[in-house]
């Protein structure tokens, strides 16, 4: 049964993208050291930071906030041609009694 659990282990970390570092320490009864191969190459080589985008939150504030405004007025729009054709029409509650 452990057996069967420590493939089921080793299949999921190679399909997440883990692999196992050979050492001479990996043994039977040895726990086995996982790596992610975005970080090194397979001969073990750290791999470069990766650069840096300048102006990230400028750029998706500048993506963002158009999109958010013609969203509020195709909804205003909506809101008032349902209101126009008594689609959606809110009650007037006087509470005056």
């Amino acid at each position: 049964m452990a057996s069967a659990l420590g493939r089921l282990a080793r299949l999921s970390a190679l399909r997440n993208g883990l692999t196992c570092r050979q050492t001479p320490s990996n043994g039977p009864g040895r726990t086995v050291t996982l790596s992610r191969t975005a970080v090194c190459t397979r001969s073990g080589a750290i791999l470069p930071k990766p650069k840096k985008t300048p102006f990230g939150l400028f750029r998706i504030a500048l993506v963002v906030v158009p999109f958010l405004y013609v969203g509020t007025l195709i909804s205003k729009n909506f809101a008032a041609l349902l209101e126009e054709h008594d689609i959606f029409v809110p009650e007037d509650d006087d509470d005056d009694d």
